[in-house]
């Protein structure tokens, strides 16, 4: 008997026309990832019901949730497709490659999708409908392997013994590394940085109501949220001056191979808050700042994401 293995499982991917409905066959992608919780559960109610004896009452099943997470890698073109969940279709320019997909937040309006997660030896392959990203998040470091977070919000999810996301389409991966990646301040490189994060949400609301097949009615965005931490080396005061004066500045995180492939995102009026300074020995000291970004008054957002490679958009493959 064939038993399931993460490494022959595989991830398709296609944009939804209609929200919950799946797009035809061989309108998907094969989407690299290292691991994934995406998928429904369906928890079991304990009767309360007294009168029959020491041993319980059958449980009753209570509501579906389906969501869960992928941990994918900050590539040069499969970063677009869970950019373009996140904020919203790009505007393209370029005539020929490279091309350069700029993402704005604040967008009303996101793109819903379709995710089959596939394990061919069972065989079981499960389409997610309706799947709406609400969140990014990823470290920057020295060293190490570069991978984002993504966490979405599904309406629901229908199982199958074959597959329907028929012949995908593949490109070529290429990844970012930590080497790659640089933290500018107001379009100078900061200096002293030991580590950094970035955290994106939607900040998306379950309709959840009342339905014979268990689903929800959509994810609908709320208030965005860009936050994060930078922890850097106690070598100046630039950053605790901004905090104590409470001035914004612009922070720019970005992984660049050449001018043809690269990724940035830029948070253009962030926050420092005043952090301690602690001395923890003989050792250098590190201080850590909890930024927050919001609306900028002068770009009208909070923060732009841009993408440059070879591909010229991101439609479903036909």
């Amino acid at each position: 008997m064939a038993r399931a293995q993460g490494a022959r499982a595989q991830m398709a991917l296609g944009f939804e026309s209609v929200y919950g409905t799946p797009p035809a066959a061989n309108s998907f992608w094969k989407v690299p990832f290292a691991s994934s919780t995406l998928g429904s559960e369906q928890p079991l109610l304990n009767s309360e019901l007294l009168g029959y004896g020491r041993d319980p009452l059958p449980p009753v099943k209570d509501a579906i949730t389906a969501d869960g997470n992928a941990v994918v890698p900050i590539d040069a073109r499969f970063l677009g497709i869970w950019l373009k969940m996140l904020f919203g279709a790009p505007t393209t320019t370029g005539v020929a490659a490279p091309y350069s997909h700029e993402f704005r937040s604040g967008s009303w309006s996101l793109p819903s999708a379709s995710i089959e997660l596939q394990n061919p030896d069972v065989p079981s392959y499960r389409m997610m409908s309706g799947v709406v990203a609400n969140t990014i998040n990823w470290q920057m470091q020295r060293s190490g392997l570069v991978t984002a977070t993504v966490e979405c919000i599904a309406q629901g999810e229908d199982k199958a013994t074959s597959s329907s996301a028929g012949t995908l389409e593949e490109m070529a991966l290429q990844r970012f590394g930590s080497f790659n990646g640089e933290i500018q301040r107001e379009g100078s490189q900061l200096g002293n940085v030991v580590s950094g994060s970035v955290n994106y949400t939607n900040n998306l609301d379950r309709v959840e109501t009342i339905r014979n097949d268990g689903k929800i009615e959509g994810a609908d965005p709320s208030i965005a949220a860009l936050t994060g931490e930078i922890v850097v080396r106690f070598a100046d005061t630039t950053l605790l001056d901004q905090a104590t004066s409470g001035a914004p500045c612009e922070l720019r995180f970005a992984y660049e191979i050449d001018a043809d492939t690269s990724f940035e995102l830029v948070a253009h009026a962030v926050y420092l808050p005043q952090p301690r300074l602690p001395i923890e020995g003989p050792g250098g000291m590190q201080a850590t700042f909890a930024w927050q970004a919001a609306l900028d008054p002068v770009t009208g957002r909070m923060c732009t994401a841009t993408l440059v490679n070879d591909l010229d958009g991101y439609a479903n493959p036909t």
